[in-house]
Parts: structure tokens; sequence; C-alpha cells
């Protein structure tokens, strides 16, 4: 695949249901393939490279059309370009996944043409790959970063890689989302709160309560919900508990 293609599971508009742009209108381009396989991804569709990837033809009516895999930069941007035509209605591009750093050779191509058109993008990023990140971070108006706990993932411990991570995005917009479970403990919410504050304590922390889906059974209690933020708090300023609230809406 070129740099000018790129594997995608679905373009739509939507809104925003996570992070600090929560209700904002966004466009999507919901990038296929992923680096990790966190346990409560609710995305499973992106970890797989599919043959086709959906469209929504017109932006707000849910009218699907099917397109071949791979695209063209070609191809995204004119299926974009109703978008571009009311881009006041929208706050940014959302560029999510998966992992869109994965196709970070396509992104050098598509970024620049979407701020020639005037419209923000919005970078969602697990971020643990800080070598891709840092090759597209001039191109990018906003990140929003995870910080993946291992009780909550399933997974190993990525803190030096979301430290890399995190001192590119600086140069940008950034915050940072937690995704916690039941499992998840005080200390990794310690310890995440204080790899930010190194850096600023004025970036902004979302505790994000996971959403129950496949292993995933149950939320976390409104107790935990509460001691993690005031855990967070003591190092950072700006730290809100805001749940996944397209899921509530019935939305993507």
């Amino acid at each position: 695949m070129s740099s000018t293609e790129a594997s995608i599971v679905e373009i739509f508009t939507s809104i925003q249901g996570e992070g600090i742009y929560v209700g904002e209108r966004q466009a999507f381009i919901r990038f296929a393939g992923c680096n990790l396989s966190c346990q409560y991804c609710d995305s499973p569709q992106a970890l797989e490279i599919p043959k086709a990837y959906k469209v929504e033809v017109t932006p707000g009516k849910r009218d699907f059309k099917n397109h071949d895999n791979p695209a063209s930069l070609e191809e995204v941007l004119n299926v974009l370009e109703p978008i571009f035509k009311q881009k006041d209605l929208y706050h940014s591009l959302a560029l999510t996944g998966g992992e869109p750093l994965l196709q970070v050779d396509f992104l050098k191509a598509l970024l620049p043409e979407i701020k020639k058109r005037g419209l923000r993008s919005y970078l969602e990023t697990a971020g643990v790959l800080p070598k891709y990140l840092e090759e597209i971070i001039d191109l990018v108006d906003i990140v929003s970063m995870d910080i993946k706990l291992p009780s909550a993932t399933g997974l190993s411990d990525y803190m030096q890689d979301h430290k890399k991570c995190l001192e590119i995005a600086y140069t940008k917009e950034v915050f940072v989302k937690i995704v916690f479970t039941r499992e998840s403990t005080i200390k990794e919410i310690a310890d995440a709160s204080e790899l930010i504050a190194l850096l600023d304590d004025n970036i902004p922390l979302v505790l994000q309560p996971v959403t129950p889906h496949g292993a995933i059974k149950h939320r976390p209690t409104p107790e935990s919900m509460l001691a993690f933020q005031a855990v967070a708090k003591r190092k950072l300023k700006n730290v809100r508990v805001i749940p996944q609230v397209h899921k509530i809406m019935g939305q993507m």
C-alpha cells in the first residue's frame, strides 16, 4: 500500500462522545488496524483490515455505501467534500481507529489537505507509537492521547511510550484520556497523574469509566470514580470524569 492509500473502516459524521470536546459535531475517519488489543475495545471491527469500508453519503443521514479498500487520497478527499462545504458546522475532523498512526504515511499526505480546506484535525491515539507521532505532529491541531492502564487493557505497561508521546504532543493542544475498570487501582491513577504533571499540571485529564463490552461486564462504582478523581487532582488542575456519551445517545 502506497503513502497515498489507506485501509479504512468507515467515514461518517456524528457527535463526539468522549473527552473534553464531548458534544461537538465532528466528521470521523475510522482507520483499520491496531497494534493493541485492549479487552474493553468497543471498535473490534477496526482491528482487522476489511475488504470494503463504509461511507456516509449525506452527512448526518446514515445512508452508507461501501467502497473498496485501500482508499486513495483523492477518493477520501472526494468523500469529505460535502463536509468541507459545511466546515462551519464541524468542530474538526477526527482521525480515529484502531490506531491511525499505523498509517502515518497516509496521514502525512492527508493532513495538509485537511488544513488547506480550513478544517481542524483531531487525532485520537493510544499514545504508544512516539516515532510515528513525531513524524506528523506538526500537521495535527489537537491530540487526544490515551494512557493505557494494565488493569483495564489486560496488556503490558506502556508508561515509557506514553511519556514520550505526551512530550511530543505537548507542542500542540493535547488532553489525556484514561479508561478505568473495577479492577483499576489508586496507584495506577496516581502514577499516570504524576507522569502528566511532570510535564504540565494544566494538561486536562479525562477519567472514563469503562462501558461494559466483551470481557468487561460491569461499570466501575461511583465511589471509585470519585476516589480516582480525588487522587488525580492532587497532581493535576483539570480532571473530569466523563463516560462514553455517544453510547448513551445510541450513536457510533
